[in-house]
């Protein structure tokens, strides 16, 4: 399946597996409420399939499967009948219609602890959290090659996924973190990490390059891709070649190379490889080369590396099916606390707005986590579902919280608020709607673009 349509594909069984489950929250209770329930649609438009249950309740597959609704019995939007008005949702007390309209996004978070759930008993496969490279912030808190990231403040890091999501919460919000490591001796040590050093504005996605940290698994190999006509590799070293070792010193990734060439200052260097399953030692005398960007010079052999592939996976995030419950609760509150304080920190300017992506970017991550497996699949959906849960939650107006919000008013005044302040509010919902919407298509073009 082509990239286009696995993406589109992946993003309709993704939102229409959680909307269906979030209008299914608000059917459940509505029904337990004596609320009549006229139509359950999955999807929007015209329909392709419908059916009426024993309940009275049409069940209807529409045409447009991003999204569903629920239509309940309701004087204010069609007559009623005398004998049904006790089924209307708007004559039920104002406790039951916050149950009804509350169950929604609950449904998508318990939603996200059976998903979470799932991932840690099929056991999510990952790469071990050990650092490959160090610089900037990171080396200057003593952060080195090899070491093993166990946890990030309080929480344990069992594999490179939870410690990158832990530093890069930590970055967004430019707080110094404590670090539980492992160094490459097997000496256990803590480390501050100061990020309250990075830059105004970092965002999500350069969280680690302004920390300066590179894990083990992204290294490109010391594998030889290309040599450059005239360099001193040229008719030397070939494509193809593994550099295990210069002038006695081993080497295992393509990085190595520069810093020990300007380590030997130029010196003719035996370079050791491995060629078609031979070993080999090649004497090489580095040249003097220019960098344009900065007019400094530095020895150079003049080879390029290989095309960069993911080593296999070293890790893998598992529980049993007792052990998992918990994990999953810890996991679903640990994601909504960094969720609602990134909204938080959108809201006063402490992060960029270039962290709101849309249907663009989730369709695309949709595709890539189902081609990783049912594990990394399933952990999408979770995260997937808690943000469905948590953006309806917001108080504005034709969202979930906003009706939440006219019902909490209406308790504490004793009265409904009037039709004309509930249609301003869905005026004004529907525009910031519309705005934060165009935000999110204007970012994903964006980020498709670069």
């Amino acid at each position: 399946m082509s990239g286009f349509l696995g993406s589109v594909w992946w993003m309709i069984v993704s939102l229409g597996l959680l909307v269906t489950f979030h209008e299914f929250g608000h059917y459940w209770v509505a029904r337990r409420c004596g609320v009549r329930v006229l139509r359950f649609s999955v999807g929007f438009g015209k329909p392709l399939w419908s059916r009426k249950g024993r309940d009275g309740t049409e069940y209807v597959i529409a045409a447009l499967p991003l999204g569903g609704y629920v239509r309940m019995l309701d004087e204010r939007e069609a007559d009623v009948a005398p004998e049904q008005v006790t089924q209307a949702f708007n004559r039920k007390p104002v406790g039951r219609r916050i149950a009804i309209v509350a169950a929604g996004p609950l449904a998508n978070l318990l939603l996200c602890v059976l998903l979470l759930w799932g991932m840690f008993v099929i056991g999510r496969p990952d790469f071990a959290p050990v650092i490959g490279q160090a610089s900037g912030i990171a080396a200057s808190a003593g952060l080195e090659r090899g070491d093993t990231v166990l946890a990030v403040g309080e929480r344990a890091t069992a594999t490179w996924s939870e410690a990158a999501m832990a530093l890069a919460g930590a970055a967004m919000a430019r707080e110094d973190v404590q670090l539980h490591l492992r160094t490459a001796a097997g000496v256990e040590v803590d480390r501050r990490l100061p990020l309250s050093r990075l830059a105004e504005g970092t965002s999500q996605q350069q969280a680690m390059q302004g920390i300066g940290l590179v894990p083990r698994h992204q290294l490109l190999p010391a594998v030889v891709g290309q040599v450059e006509p005239g360099t001193a590799a040229w008719g030397v070293l070939a494509e193809g070649d593994t550099i295990t070792a210069i002038d006695g010193i081993a080497l295992d990734s393509f990085d190595q190379i520069g810093p020990r060439l300007q380590a030997l200052g130029g010196a003719a260097s035996m370079i050791e490889v491995e060629r078609d399953g031979e070993r080999l030692a090649l004497e090489v005398t580095p040249k003097r080369h220019e960098d344009p960007r900065g007019g400094e010079t530095y020895w150079a052999l003049g080879i390029r590396p290989a095309a960069a592939t993911l080593p296999p996976y070293d890790a893998t995030l598992r529980h049993g099916p007792l052990a998992a419950v918990p994990a999953a609760l810890g996991e679903t509150w640990s994601l909504a606390r960094e969720s609602v304080a990134m909204i938080g920190r959108l809201l006063t300017g402490r992060a960029s707005v270039e962290n709101i992506s849309g249907p663009i970017t989730i369709a695309r991550v949709a595709n890539a986590s189902a081609q990783l497996g049912p594990a990394w699949f399933l952990n999408f959906l979770a995260l997937l579902s808690l943000s469905l849960a948590i953006v309806n939650l917001l108080p504005i107006p034709v969202l979930d919280g906003g009706h939440l919000l006219y019902y909490l008013i209406e308790l504490a005044k004793g009265s409904p608020l009037s039709e004309r302040a509930m249609v301003a509010g869905q005026y004004i919902g529907l525009a910031m709607l519309a705005g934060l919407m165009g935000l999110a298509f204007y970012n994903d073009i964006l980020q498709l673009l670069q």
